[in-house]
Order: C-alpha cells, then structure tokens, then sequence
C-alpha cells in the first residue's frame, strides 16, 4: 500500500523557503505525491483587538490598512516564489489547487487561505499523510512558530523539519531517535515511509533518554517485521546535552534523516529550561521528523 500520496508545506514567510520547496520537491518525487504548497493571509482586522487604548478610530483604519498592504504583498511574494521554482522544476506538474490530483507522478499546486493561521494549518495537516515545515531559524522563532506547534499539538500527523540549506538527494540513512516513549511511537510509524527504501537503518537510544516503554532491541524486531533490517547503537550525551549527543551520533552514521518524539515534557518547560526538542530544532541540518 502506498503510505504518502500528500504532503503540505505551508509557508508563512521568505526564510528558508528554497530548502523548502527544494526538500518538498524531494519527497514528490520519492513517493509519487502531491506538494500541496498552503499560505495563509493575515487578516488586518486581527490587529484592532491589538491596537490598545488611546488611538482614534482613524488611527486604527490605518494600522489596519497598512497591514493588509503588507499582507498583500508577502502573499504575492510567496506566490513569486513558489511560481519561479515550478517553472525551474518541470519534472512536476503544477496543477491548480482543490482538484483531484494526479496520480502515480508527482505534482505540486499552491493553496492560498485567510484566516487565522493555528486553525487553518492543522485543519489541513489532518487530511496530508505529513507536514513539511521550513526550518525556524532562531531561537526565538522555534518558541513561536506558529504552523510547527500547531501541527505538532492539533493535527494528529507527523511534522518533517526541512534544513536550512537545500538537500537536493534522497534519503539513504535514517536514524530513529528512541526513548520509549507514546510520541516516540508515533514518529516510529511515521518515518516507516522513508525506512522501507532507505540504504540504512539505526536505532539510536541513550540510558538517560530512556524512558519507561520498550527498548531499542525491541524496536530493531518490530521494523524488522516490516521487512526494514536495522542496527541499534547507544550514544551518549555530549557536556550533559543528549541532543548534542544524538545530533552527533547521527552525523557519525551520516544520516539524510532523524525521525522523534517531540516534547516528550510539557513543551512550556522545553521552551523555558531547553530539552532535546528544542536543541535538534535549532541546531539539526537534516530533515527531522517529528511527532507528538
């Protein structure tokens, strides 16, 4: 059975966008699906709840007309964007948005709503096999991205981190970081699409990653009930940091791909104290499947 036939990427800005659409493309082609590439308007009207007291109604009509221009002109920037890479890209077919897609080749359209971002992107995460997310590129943009979280806590589905360079190849060597746990599961069953063709398999598990639930042999003889051969190595945390740690036993096996749990704490106190989440958001350079 085909396990990918959609994937959405929704875009809410210009950074990382190439990697983006570039790592998208990617995954199209792999799987023979649909990039269903969603933006989300702002709405200007948002802003007047915002708008505090002591401004005049004009103050407000104003503010919220500046906006709605610059709402206006990102939309457009965006659609630039994804315009100019579908025509440097002609092995995919771009075809308009809410039709039935084509199927058994790859094919991208662009999806354009308004409305607030939180509900939009989960609503339409539920109904892709993953989200593709471009990378937040700072600190402070992994505590507010907004799609990343929502996807992450309100869709049900698996969210893949895109790098913030390009990756132009396929996925060969994947590594499953391992700690027992329901959310590690979760991106156990997700990563499956990508493991059953992949050159590679590894299991990475730490005794201070572990929690209660099964250990990594287990998990080595569950994929290996899905036809997928895989190895199982310990790693150990780096200056007490195990995502330091698990980042570089990934690069020591020279991994295209790490698939997760994510915020195995409450994601409050992995914004506030740090955690592993956090840390592979922030410093990983390949994708990184992540699931709750």
């Amino acid at each position: 059975m085909k396990q990918v036939s959609k994937i959405l990427l929704p875009i809410s800005g210009l950074r990382n966008i190439e990697a983006a659409f570039v790592l998208g493309a990617n995954f199209a082609r792999r799987f023979q699906a649909h990039l269903a590439v969603l933006h989300v308007r702002s709405d200007g009207r948002d802003i007047a709840p915002l708008a505090g007291e002591g401004l005049t109604g004009g103050m407000v009509e104003e503010l919220i007309a500046s906006a709605e221009r610059e709402g206006n002109r990102l939309s457009r920037e965006i659609q630039q964007a994804f315009e100019s890479f579908g025509a440097r890209t002609p092995d995919i077919e771009v075809v308009p948005p809410r039709i039935p897609f084509p199927q058994g080749r790859p094919s991208m359209s662009f999806n354009m709503f308004q409305g607030p971002e939180h509900e939009i992107v989960p609503w339409h995460a539920r109904l892709s096999d993953f989200t593709l997310v471009p990378h937040p590129d700072t600190g402070d943009d992994v505590s507010s991205s907004e799609a990343l979280h929502a996807v992450l806590f309100d869709s049900g589905r698996p969210a893949v981190i895109a790098p913030r360079e390009p990756m132009r190849h396929m996925v060969k060597r994947v590594c499953i970081g391992w700690n027992g746990t329901a959310e590690a599961a979760s991106a156990l069953r997700g990563v499956l699409a990508w493991a059953s063709t992949a050159e590679r398999v590894r299991v990475l598990h730490c005794n201070d990653y572990q929690r209660r639930g099964p250990d990594a042999r287990e998990v080595v003889d569950y994929l290996s009930m899905h036809g997928i051969a895989a190895d199982r190595v310990e790693f150990s945390a780096i200056d007490r940091d195990i995502g330091r740690g698990l980042l570089a036993a990934c690069q020591d096996f020279g991994a295209d791909m790490l698939a997760m749990g994510a915020y195995s704490h409450s994601r409050l106190r992995q914004l506030i104290l740090g955690g592993v989440t956090r840390h592979i958001l922030e410093n990983s350079t390949l994708p990184v499947l992540m699931s709750r």
